[in-house]
């Protein structure tokens, strides 16, 4: 059977892409799972929780690593596996460097790339940075392109994708949320330190545009939420770059409500995402999850790529003004008619969780029909 190759490189692709690659494998293909290591951790955690080991792992990351050089060092080792590994299709996720330069990678062999994923736009080439320029380019190289949603499968048609080949598939998120959810109780690190029937507001930050004075309004937003809703409290699950942690330490961690806590196992964040009464976050994914879970999130950014969650999900877009987050907060949290009427519109516009059965049949179709005449 031929070989499907998917490359990952962080949290967020290993664990969008694990439904994918247990479906594979659960259908007897030959699936190689090559990590980059853009995440090491971070990357390693997120497949422990569905059981996964990569077949190989680049281990490119270091230390404030820039974009040039995840870009440079995935393409040239991501490309040197796939010239050993010699796949008949390469699957990518999302809009991450390593998707980017593993899909160049990939095109430069003459390799078929599937997009997981495809078509988000958010009409900022700069917002997010770089995910939106990663996602355009990545889009111009596939083979196949598996939208989540009809917004999604638009934009392709609109940039003459070839219609054939473009699939709505529901996003593999919910795929995975769906597999995790419930598996587990309370978190043992929070068994001492979260009151019972709290109120609880979770917060994550991490993209690029939001470090340095963003990050630090929405932390002196918080500081305002709490001191008009003091029962409130905050779980903070920090990013691993420095530049985040010194910030969210610098405002937060002598405040007695605010839990700041290293990354969580999907299944420990799953629990925590499900347990909360409102989210904030500038995570796209979590816009997915939250409209799954029926919970309110408030987007700190100024556009999103998933207007679905706006539309028909349960998202508010906040931006990064303290005064804008502390007022729509305070809405969702102190207002019950306002709150029930955002989550009553929820219709689960990112599919139902058969992302993965949809998107392994698709190939399956082509690998057996017409592996001949793939990528020519």
């Amino acid at each position: 059977m031929s070989t499907i190759c998917c490359i990952i490189g962080t949290r967020p692709e290993a664990i969008k892409m694990a439904p994918v690659i247990l479906k594979l494998k659960e259908r007897g293909l030959s699936c190689f799972v090559l990590a980059t290591g853009q995440h090491t951790d971070l990357l390693t955690q997120a497949l422990r929780t569905f059981n996964i080991m990569p077949d190989r792992d680049l281990s490119i990351m270091r230390e404030r690593q820039s974009l040039d050089y995840i870009t440079s060092a995935v393409l040239t080792k991501a490309g040197e596996a796939l010239d050993d590994v010699k796949p008949k299709v390469v699957l990518v996720h999302g809009d991450t460097t390593t998707t980017f330069a593993s899909a160049l990678a990939s095109f430069y062999r003459k390799i078929p790339v599937g997009h997981v994923e495809a078509g988000l736009r958010s009409g900022n080439l700069y917002l997010p940075f770089p995910e939106e320029a990663n996602r355009i380019m990545v889009d111009k190289l596939a083979t196949f392109w598996f939208a989540p949603t009809e917004i999604a499968k638009n934009n392709l048609l609109k940039e003459g994708c070839d219609p054939s080949r473009i699939w709505v598939t529901g996003n593999t998120v919910v795929d995975a949320l769906m597999m995790v959810k419930g598996l587990k109780g309370e978190p043992e690190f929070l068994k001492e330190k979260l009151p019972p029937h709290v109120p609880l507001l979770l917060v994550t930050v991490h993209r690029r545009e939001s470090w340095g004075k963003p990050l630090e309004s929405v932390c002196e937003a918080l500081i305002e939420i709490l001191k008009s809703f003091p029962r409130l409290w905050i779980i903070i699950p920090m990013h691993k770059n420095p530049l985040v942690r010194e910030t969210w330490q610098r405002y937060l961690s002598d405040i007695p409500n605010v839990i700041l806590c290293d990354a969580l196992e999907y299944d420990d964040f799953v629990w925590i995402m499900n347990r909360s009464t409102l989210i904030l976050t500038d995570s796209g994914g979590i816009q997915e999850e939250a409209a799954t879970l029926k919970k309110p999130v408030l987007i700190l950014r100024d556009v999103t790529e998933r207007p679905e969650a706006l539309s028909e999900g349960t998202a508010l877009l906040a931006g990064r003004e303290p005064s804008k987050i502390v007022e729509l907060a305070l809405k969702v949290l102190l207002d019950d008619d306002f709150r029930e009427r955002l989550l009553s519109k929820s219709s689960s516009p990112f599919g139902e969780g058969r992302a993965a059965e949809t998107i392994v049949d698709i190939l399956m179709q082509y690998l057996n029909a017409n592996e001949h005449c793939l990528g020519e």
